[in-house]
């Protein structure tokens, strides 16, 4: 199990995702810019518009889905 923080994935807080692998923080970040959004949490919707930007071109975005999976795989196991 690993984790990464809102900041590590593009966001401007330090809630922290638990995942065994970077999908799972990724679609816990997702989940919690959704939630953010929802709340009105404006800080939050730079990087809420960004997700959305990603999943909606998936091709445009690989090159942050990589670096997202290469920096989760160097994470040490907590």
């Amino acid at each position: 199990m690993k984790s990464m923080t809102c900041k590590d994935l593009g966001g401007p807080c330090d809630l922290e995702h638990r995942g065994e692998s970077a999908d799972d923080v990724i679609n816990a970040q997702d989940r919690h810019l959704k939630e953010a959004e929802k709340a009105g949490d404006a800080t939050h919707q730079e990087a809420r518009d960004a997700m959305k930007s990603r999943w909606r071109h998936p091709k445009q975005s690989m090159g942050w889905y990589r670096d997202t999976k290469a920096a989760f795989a160097a994470l040490p196991d907590a």
